[in-house]
């Protein structure tokens, strides 16, 4: 049995529907309390860890960086440490905020991080603590996700569409769109072959391919929806935010297909899946 943290969001919701996982929700632990987790999983000794649970709000980190570290850090932390207890391997979503997101070129596992706000901060902290602990794991970084589940771009912009013909649409924002569903599916194939192959460990990125800005994104949305809406391409500084957002979201995923046989999926094709699933398209 694979153990999942993580029960309602995204990508927690397509590891679900896969056989072999077992979820816990916020209801069953509670990662504000950074040692319910390692309880969890020595609890329910299973052959391998996921984690897909966090602290997503991006901009109300900013004033809840605390809680944001508990959850995103410590919590992550304290499981890595029970599992190499256990002797088991663990994967661990994280994220490109860990970087600077400048320049134009895609980001490498190995580059520096430097984030930008207080929510890749708090990732950047669980990051570490996993590297530390002793444990097998894939740090899986991850862009821009979105599913028929919870709230994200992909729902956002159907929701806005039935109300307006004509949106701002950041452009300057460079990334990948990446389903929830791959990134579950990939996240079950690497964590089995750590369990065999432990040497696989270390930092891992994974993104929708081809990488597009926001407008471009949008304007697929809408055009595989069949909603008529205007995209008028804004750069980010016409969209001010509370926690500061990277420029350059672009990833370099190869060594992730060189070592675990994982290619990056085809955002278009995903987006397409996702519309089914909300029952915009047919």
């Amino acid at each position: 049995m694979i153990l999942v943290f993580g029960k309602t969001g995204q990508v927690a919701n397509e590891l679900q529907r896969l056989s072999g996982v077992t979820t816990l929700g916020r209801e069953d632990v509670d990662l504000s309390d950074p040692a319910a987790g390692a309880v969890a999983i020595r609890e329910h000794a299973p052959k391998a860890v996921i984690n897909a649970a966090a602290y997503t709000a991006v901009d109300r980190a900013e004033d809840e960086e605390h809680l944001a570290t508990i959850i995103n850090g410590d919590a992550p932390t304290t499981m890595a440490k029970a599992c190499a207890a256990l002797k088991i391997p663990m994967v661990h979503i994280s994220t490109d905020y860990v970087f600077n997101g400048t320049g134009n070129t895609p980001y490498l596992p190995e580059d520096a991080t430097e984030p930008q706000n207080a929510y890749g901060r708090s990732k950047l902290a669980g990051e570490i603590g996993i590297r530390e602990s002793g444990a097998a794991h894939a740090i899986f970084r991850t862009s821009w996700v979105v599913s028929a589940h919870g709230v994200n771009f992909v729902k956002t912009m159907l929701r806005l569409s039935k109300t307006r013909d004509a949106l701002n649409v950041v452009a300057d924002q460079i990334g990948g769109p990446t389903p929830a569903r791959d990134v579950a599916a990939a996240c079950l194939q690497m964590v089995e072959q750590l369990i065999q192959e432990p040497s696989k460990s270390g930092i891992y990125h994974f993104s929708g391919a081809p990488d597009v800005s926001w407008a471009e994104f949008a304007t697929e949305i809408f055009a595989q929806a069949d909603r008529l809406v205007t995209i008028t391409p804004i750069p980010t500084a016409e969209y001010p935010t509370p926690a500061k957002r990277p420029l350059n979201s672009r990833m370099d995923c190869r060594s992730t297909e060189q070592v675990f046989g994982v290619t990056r999926p085809n955002w278009q094709d995903g987006l397409k899946e996702i519309l089914k699933d909300l029952e915009v398209t047919s």
